[in-house]
């Protein structure tokens, strides 16, 4: 447990900017992969879908299911897009460091990306802020204002306190239950590599955790995107 990460400080001179060079590989990795099969998935549409297109056609309803029950789908499928890219990112993201954690020397470079507090506070921000944008876009800045004033005006620093929480919690959720999964793995891994006793000992709960782990990367996608989508809701939506 004394891996580190490949940092790369002082970026053009700079002495805040520093890059976490695992990080920046397996988001690219993620992306390449979410790309990859979004094309394969619309690449030969048929009206009666098999392989691919079946399995994307599946994943955009899921979406889709999502999306209507957190606000009416006039309004919603303007997100789709959105939700779309966000469960399938985190998706994959989640699973890369499922499947296994590569070292090189005493530096961690392939792990889930969702496992770096950076990553998926980023995203939780990014949420936050389109659902900012788009209040104010849907609904009018008058509006917007209003609804930090309701229903009592005096609630109104709770409602600012709120966003910051909103911001932490979301991202902190992702990162905690991903980091959690990855920590506990390399322990067993550990356990089953330090000799015949440690292999029998730890073979059969690494299998167990690793298809737990599968469950809790689908189920934290699935939360992140609902949970996205119930703030978004919540800022462009006239009766909530």
């Amino acid at each position: 447990m004394d891996h580190t990460a490949p940092i790369v400080e002082d970026v053009f001179g700079i002495s805040w900017l520093d890059f976490n060079m695992s990080n920046v590989l397996m988001m690219f990795i993620t992306s390449l992969i979410v790309f990859v099969l979004c094309v394969l998935g619309a690449r030969k549409l048929q009206m009666k879908p098999t392989g691919a297109q079946n399995v994307m056609e599946w994943v955009l309803d899921f979406v889709k299911g999502i999306i209507n029950d957190t606000m009416d789908w006039k309004t919603g499928k303007l997100f789709l897009p959105l939700a779309l890219t966000l469960f399938t990112y985190i998706l994959v993201g989640n699973m890369l460091g499922v499947v296994t954690n590569g070292v090189v020397g005493h530096d961690v470079w392939w792990k889930s990306p969702t496992a770096d507090p950076g990553i998926t506070l980023t995203l939780s921000a990014m949420v936050i802020v389109l659902s900012h944008f788009y209040g104010i876009k849907l609904r009018g800045g008058s509006e917007y204002v209003k609804d930090y004033f309701r229903p009592l005006p005096f609630l109104f620093p709770i409602k600012i306190v709120e966003e910051f929480a909103n911001t932490l919690t979301l991202g902190l959720r992702l990162f905690g239950n991903l980091y959690a999964g990855e920590v506990l793995l390399s322990l067993l891994v550990g356990l089953t590599t330090s000799g015949v006793l440690g292999f029998l000992g730890g073979a059969i709960p690494f299998l167990a955790w690793q298809g737990f782990s599968v469950f809790i990367g689908g189920i934290q996608a699935f939360i992140f995107t609902m949970l996205a989508m119930v703030y978004m809701s919540h800022k462009v939506s006239e009766d909530h």
